[in-house]
Parts: structure tokens; C-alpha cells; sequence
């Protein structure tokens, strides 16, 4: 599964990617090596994020079903039980 961006989230990127080497390395990076950095992000980082995501989404749903029965059940057998309140 290839993980793609939209064009504009991908020029956000790149200029954010841009703007980070800008203040935090030595030197700048032009748009074609950003652009060649966040294809290897992409493809070599994106995969294992999006992985765990999915893995924390599974998980969250998981919790919710197991409480399912709590939160929707119905006591069975209530005619006569209700008839005698009455």
C-alpha cells in the first residue's frame, strides 16, 4: 500500500521540511531534495505509523463492543415481573 498525500499536503510539507532544515541544520534544502526526503518518508516511515494508528483504532473499537452488551442490554423474562409492580 503506497501512502499518498494530497498535492496541497504535499507542499506543505515540503516547504515545512524546507523551513525545519532552515532552522535546525547547518544548511538549507532545496525543493527537490525535500521532495526526494518526504518520498522517503513516505515510503519508509509513513507505513509504520500508519500501522499503529489502525492498531490503536482496532483497539479502541474493540473496547467499545466488549461494552456493548453493558450499555444495550435488556433484561430478559420482564412481562410477569412488570405485571406484579402494577
Amino acid at each position: 500500500m503506497t501512502i499518498e498525500l494530497s498535492k496541497e499536503a504535499n507542499n506543505a510539507a515540503i516547504t515545512s521540511i524546507q523551513r525545519y532544515f532552515s532552522e535546525n541544520m547547518e544548511e538549507e534544502i532545496g525543493s527537490l531534495e525535500a521532495r526526494a526526503l518526504l518520498g522517503f518518508f513516505l515510503k519508509e516511515i509513513a507505513p509504520v505509523v500508519y500501522n499503529q494508528a489502525v492498531a490503536d483504532a482496532q483497539a479502541r473499537l474493540q473496547a467499545r463492543v466488549m461494552e456493548l452488551d453493558i450499555e444495550i442490554h435488556e433484561d430478559e423474562f420482564q412481562y410477569w415481573q412488570q405485571r406484579k409492580r402494577k
